[in-house]
């Protein structure tokens, strides 16, 4: 380990425990001899053997959610979903026990990884600004919701395959479907209601905060109304 920070090393450790043996090979004991502190320095620094777990996931995923973070929005949105889906499955299969570590595990949003909650966060920015752009065609939460499952599930597929056998279009193939089932060109109408009327509802959901001309109250109502368009017709 090359710093003289206790917690960097502890980090590090755990990190090459994690990718050498996934979740199981990171034992307060495994760290705490790998980094050459006592153990008792992990739980002050850390608190327990999840808390650091958190950490060393969040650190391993810190690099990938910065270059999400980083790059500019470009004028379509929707591209810039496909940019954000290419780079989660990018990070799965170059970081396969990190990836496992932070979504192997499905928990209630209480006990979710910091990781987990600022990736949500990023996605459900994009999927926003799609819908401001009147391009989506079911709720946000929902739209989120399926790309997330369909990226986690891509993923999970291909790192469950030799490297050899992994076929780099399926994601491709993935991304499109989900794509074309939550957006919409604005001028179909078809009859599962990926149309108008419900792209027009949750554009006008996604700007309403910024209605200054309606009160709270009013602004409340409206949400509700529209929430009941995009679910009933989505």
């Amino acid at each position: 380990m090359a710093t003289d920070d206790p917690r960097e090393r502890i980090i590090q450790a755990g990190m090459k425990l994690l990718a050498d043996g996934g979740p199981a090979a990171m034992t307060t004991r495994a760290v705490s001899a790998a980094a050459g502190v006592h153990a008792p320095t992990i739980y002050r620094l850390f608190g327990d053997k999840d808390q650091l777990l958190d950490a060393v996931v969040g650190h391993g995923m810190a690099a990938y959610l910065d270059s999400k973070v980083a790059q500019a929005p470009s004028e379509d949105p929707v591209e810039d979903l496909r940019r954000g889906w290419d780079l989660h499955i990018e990070f799965g299969l170059e970081n396969p026990a990190i990836y496992a570590a932070i979504y192997g595990s499905p928990r209630p949003d209480a006990r979710r990884s910091s990781a987990e909650r600022r990736a949500d966060e990023i996605l459900a920015g994009i999927v926003h600004r799609v819908a401001e752009a009147g391009r989506l065609a079911v709720p946000e939460a929902r739209a989120a919701q399926l790309v997330h499952a369909a990226g986690r599930g891509a993923v999970f597929s291909l790192i469950g395959l030799p490297e050899a056998e992994r076929d780099a279009g399926l994601s491709t193939l993935a991304r499109e479907a989900v794509i074309e089932a939550i957006t919409t060109d604005g001028d179909r109408a078809d009859d599962a209601g990926h149309g108008a009327p419900v792209a027009a509802a949750v554009t006008l959901r996604a700007g309403l905060d910024g209605l200054a001309e309606l009160t709270d109250a009013e602004r409340r109502l409206m949400g509700e109304w529209l929430d009941r368009i995009a679910h009933a017709r989505s």
